[in-house]
């Protein structure tokens, strides 16, 4: 399925507490992926993610990717 003609993207955690896990994520108004994910685990408890380089697409030549890869920047406690 071609995630990115829907507006949205899967974001794939690449290291810290959530290594391995991906979560769908819309793009931003302007098209591109998110530089920045936080995302909320605990009540009071967010893992922030930076983009990294890597990028995947479906088909060669699609404007965005159906892919993004995140790393683990840090835990913020509410």
């Amino acid at each position: 399925m071609d995630t990115s003609s829907q507006g949205s993207y899967t974001a794939k955690l690449i290291d810290g507490p959530l290594e391995g896990k991906t979560v769908a994520t819309a793009f931003l108004e302007t098209g591109d992926p998110k530089p920045r994910l936080e995302l909320g685990v605990d009540a009071g408890k967010r893992y922030v993610y930076s983009r990294a380089a890597g990028l995947e697409f479906d088909t060669p030549g699609d404007d965005r990717p159906s892919a993004v890869e995140y790393r683990f920047i840090e835990t913020v406690f509410d």
